[in-house]
């Protein structure tokens, strides 16, 4: 990873909501807007940053106050008391434009969700919220790099991965082969996806009886050549998706990027307190 010099990679940045817009059943469009966003530089494709909500009451997150590098920053977090300190989760950057100082974040939401989840369904301009994110494009939070060999790519992803998914469809560049399985709960989630890429889109609607990603995988005839797979979601799913490709595939698990957004049954602060696993 470079940085520029003097640059720390990841810093603190306090933005507040701009306006939302409902993509769908499950998913909220928040926009987010303020002067330190001029600061901030997304890589594109999957980047992810850790998102500081307030509790409620507060009107502002409590986070600490010198941040130093990322690992410092999560163990300060995480000293501070019990109900004071600001809710984390972990989220992708949608799509930031610079020139008009915004940047979106969609969020999945559900009946009975947790904290964020009822932030973004209650969420209004100058609600205010603190982001830990890139200061430089070229960072360890974007995940999805293909080989400069790569032949044609794999995608799955659920609703909690679509933005990601998304953004990357739009990266892609033109005529790259693509075979992508789109999970979400309900038809009017699927949505209108921009690419330059040779993508074949397949979306699996839980409430019309969708197979599992790895059914769908499994029965689903893939190109020739060499692959790069990114798979991301629920925990499982991307575990099982992952030991397919490289035992039944063939697929160099080196040219797999996997990553569990969240666990049936388990939040996310539950999901972080798991060991690693393959």
């Amino acid at each position: 990873m470079t940085t520029q010099a003097g640059t720390a990679p990841f810093r603190f940045f306090g933005i507040e909501v701009a306006r939302t817009r409902r993509l769908g059943p499950s998913l909220i469009r928040v926009t987010f807007t303020g002067e330190e966003l001029a600061g901030f530089a997304a890589g594109g494709r999957d980047q992810s940053l850790s998102l500081f909500l307030p509790h409620p009451g507060q009107p502002a997150p409590v986070v600490p106050t010198d941040a130093g590098d990322m690992y410092a920053v999560l163990g300060a977090w995480r000293a501070l008391p019990d109900g004071e300190r600001a809710v984390m989760r972990s989220y992708t950057v949608r799509e930031q434009r610079p020139a008009d100082g915004e940047m979106d974040i969609d969020f999945a939401v559900h009946e009975d969700g947790g904290p964020a989840c009822r932030w973004a369904l209650a969420a209004s301009p100058g609600d205010r919220v603190t982001v830990l994110g890139p200061a430089v494009a070229d960072n360890t939070a974007v995940r999805c790099r293909p080989p400069e060999d790569t032949d044609w790519v794999l995608m799955w992803g659920d609703e909690t991965a679509l933005p990601a998914a998304a953004a990357i469809l739009e990266w892609l560049p033109e005529g790259m082969p693509a075979k992508v399985w789109l999970e979400v709960p309900h038809a009017d989630d699927r949505l209108d996806l921009a690419t330059r890429a040779d993508a074949e889109i397949t979306w699996l609607v839980r409430d019309q009886g969708a197979p599992s990603a790895l059914a769908a995988v499994s029965a689903a005839a893939l190109p020739g050549g060499v692959p790069y797979a990114w798979i991301a979601g629920e925990s499982g799913s991307v575990k099982a998706l992952r030991r397919h490709l490289v035992n039944d595939r063939g697929v160099d698990r080196r040219r797999i990027t996997f990553v569990g957004y969240w666990k049936q049954g388990l939040s996310e602060d539950g999901l972080r307190e798991q060991p690693e696993s393959e």
